[in-house]
């Protein structure tokens, strides 16, 4: 044979297997410019031109690096098997016909690089395209502006084209073990496989609905906020291995029990689906339960993502009562002035005047509550107690919150003012550790710092007779714990000016070079609210182009199977039309059987979602995320569009399915 007849005979073939080759390459194509432009916009020299947030951009970019690389080698190889089985019988034909399993593997090799050549042609030259448009999107994300200029990486087209020449040297070497391996009439009948009528296999069903079940039971129960991620993991692990058992063995328990249901059964479009679905749930329940698990994973990224960014107004605005908050732990009343008037210097020097100030000395600590009183315990585990145990209890001296409010409280030995937070309190008396308090007065409101809305923990505030009595229990929590705070000076106001004017000052009063020793930090509202939009748009940008390639795999998935089904179904639909079932009755079976089985992924989908929104929910409130109703709206929202769209693809691949029967 000449050296060209390969090339032609690869070239061939690649064209009379379009229907199932082209949505394969466009796949490849799409994959490896989604993977250019990931690591080129990780290696852009406009993100090192950011000011501020450049590190944790950096980061995010490259979590998405490995993320697309390891779904990109597991995604193509697997999907690389759907064209495999199809190819099988065709393989099988060449073999008895003279070819030898040599020759076939130079007609796979020419084919695989065809494709490969391809990928990357196409590939890189589509993602060079969309680099600066998908770049512009994620400063917009990033609410930031840099230099642009176009630019080709040289070093992201290295990393594609290494890793796609090992994809597909994996796709090229799986392709020859299972040719090597397989006999010719198995290649002749690989197409065919899972013919034979499964066994309902009521332990493995039993199983994955045990492991669905303790998975939902997990996230559901789990009030810790700090036990909620580690948590997470363990759930997620048992809701995938539920999905795949239940789809396996309890999709056929659940078929067979339908057909068991003579009402249901016998009718012509149940019969036809119900029948088929059962001979070929094996195979089919893998892909099935693989549209599951990618549709929750879509859905899970852009609901967090969408949440947390659109939630960053109120996240900061809750965190930040002030535009401008100074941080010290030094209380000496020489350092405290000092940095008064250092700031106040500042704020002059600029021309801008300050109000609404806060300025007070204050300890916090972890409290365990119990029995009407507050106990320190050197051995509690934040990821281990029930949180409605645990609170935050600040302590603040009477002259302060006198200063503060404008009042004129007084207070005998051992009397407190108490704010209880968020909870109510209805004793009149408190002990802390071995202390006995008379709780004088309930108070109805205290002036906020931002940790009660960062705190995940509720706040109780104490205001207590003197400054020792505030020392006193700095030495209290270095008595009982490793690690203790000592108190600190908060000095907060806000000032009439915009964002750069703010963040400016807060750069001024951050350059204090007599600034005391020990903590001493500067924030502000517009930083704030900036670092958050650095953050939260780096992963929003991330959430959705992941949730795109994850999409775009749900996609190919959906759309093999219906045509897998199709070739499968087509000689038993040419029996059943011989023996009078028409055309019409035929389209009513496919819907049938997408009704009855193909929806299943999307329910159970759903149904992820609902059990995993209250873990969810409460590992944002870590993130300083408390706005349950918006992430609410944000999932059903998601859900709708997912599902509307979902309903097109399988629409869409119905209809190919129709096509491949009906031909």
């Amino acid at each position: 044979m000449s050296r060209g007849f390969y090339w032609k005979m690869a070239a061939s073939n690649l064209r009379k297997n379009s229907r199932v080759y082209l949505p394969y390459l466009l796949t490849c194509v799409l994959t490896a410019a989604m993977y250019y432009i990931i690591c080129s916009l990780a290696g852009n020299s406009g993100l090192a031109e950011l000011q501020r947030g450049r590190d944790v951009a950096m980061t995010t970019l490259n979590m998405g690096i490995w993320i697309t690389g390891i779904f990109a080698v597991i995604f193509l190889f697997y999907t690389s098997s759907f064209l495999m089985k199809r190819r099988k019988k065709e393989f099988g034909l060449f073999n008895i016909l003279g070819m030898e399993k040599k020759h076939l593997a130079k007609v796979i090799f020419c084919e695989t690089f065809y494709v490969a050549v391809i990928t990357l042609a196409v590939g890189l030259a589509v993602g060079v395209l969309l680099d600066k448009l998908i770049f512009l999107a994620l400063l917009k994300l990033l609410k930031t502006e840099v230099s642009l200029g176009f630019q080709v990486n040289i070093k992201a087209i290295g990393q594609t084209g290494l890793l796609l020449c090992l994809v597909f040297l994996a796709v090229y070497l799986n392709s020859l073990f299972q040719v090597h391996l397989s006999k010719p009439i198995e290649l002749l009948r690989g197409g065919n496989t899972g013919e034979k009528e499964p066994k309902g296999k009521w332990i493995l069903a039993l199983l994955g609905a045990i492991c669905l079940g303790s998975g939902y039971y997990l996230a559901v129960i789990t009030k810790n906020p700090v036990a909620a991620l580690s948590v997470f993991f363990v759930a997620v692990i048992l809701v995938i291995i539920g999905t795949y058992l239940l789809f396996m063995a309890g999709s056929i328990v659940f078929l067979k029990v339908l057909r068991k249901n003579k009402n249901y059964y016998y009718k012509t479009k149940h019969f036809i689906s119900v029948s088929s679905m059962i001979f070929r749930m094996k195979q089919n329940a893998v892909g099935l339960a693989n549209i599951c698990i990618l549709s929750t994973m879509v859905l899970v990224m852009l609901t967090t993502t969408v949440s947390l960014y659109l939630g960053i107004d109120k996240t900061v605005s809750g965190g930040y009562p002030r535009d401008i908050i100074v941080s010290s732990s030094n209380i000496s009343e020489e350092g405290r002035d000092a940095v008064l008037q250092y700031t106040d210097q500042m704020i002059a020097q600029t021309g801008l005047s300050k109000e609404n100030v806060l300025d007070y000395v204050y300890t916090s600590f972890e409290v365990i509550r119990k029995e009407g009183g507050f106990y320190l315990d050197q051995h509690y585990d934040m990821s281990q107690v029930n949180l409605d145990h645990v609170s935050e209890l600040l302590v603040i001296s009477l002259e302060d919150w006198n200063r503060v409010t404008g009042q004129n409280q007084t207070l005998e030995e051992n009397q407190v003012l108490l704010y209880p937070g968020s909870e109510k309190w209805t004793g009149s008396n408190v002990k802390i550790q071995d202390m006995d308090f008379q709780v004088k007065e309930v108070l109805d409101e205290f002036p906020d710092n931002g940790n009660m809305v960062k705190n995940i923990l509720n706040t109780f505030c104490l205001v207590v007779r003197d400054q020792d009595l505030l020392l006193k229990f700095q030495e209290l929590q270095q008595t009982y714990y490793d690690y203790y705070t000592r108190p600190r000076h908060y000095y907060g106001f806000n000032i009439d000016a915009d964002e750069e004017t703010e963040i400016a000052l807060r750069d001024l009063i951050a350059e204090n070079p007599g600034k005391p020793e020990g903590l001493y930090s500067v924030e502000s509202r517009a930083g704030g609210i900036e670092s958050g939009y650095t953050l939260h748009g780096g992963l929003l940008f991330i959430g959705i182009f992941l949730g795109s390639l994850f999409l775009m795999a749900t996609i190919l998935i959906i759309y093999y199977k219906q045509i897998s089904e199709g070739y499968e179904d087509q000689r038993r639909f040419e029996i059943l039309q011989k023996v009078g079932m028409t055309q019409k009755e035929i389209r009513k079976c496919i819907h049938s059987q997408i009704l009855t089985v193909f929806y299943l992924p999307l329910v159970t989908a759903a149904l992820h979602m609902m059990f995993a929104f209250p873990v969810i929910s409460r590992i944002m409130r870590t993130a300083g995320f408390t706005d349950t109703k918006l992430y609410l709206v944000c999932t059903l929202a998601c859900l709708l569009v997912f599902a509307v769209l979902y309903a097109m693809v399988y629409s869409l691949t119905a209809r190919a399915y129709y096509k491949i029967v009906r031909d």
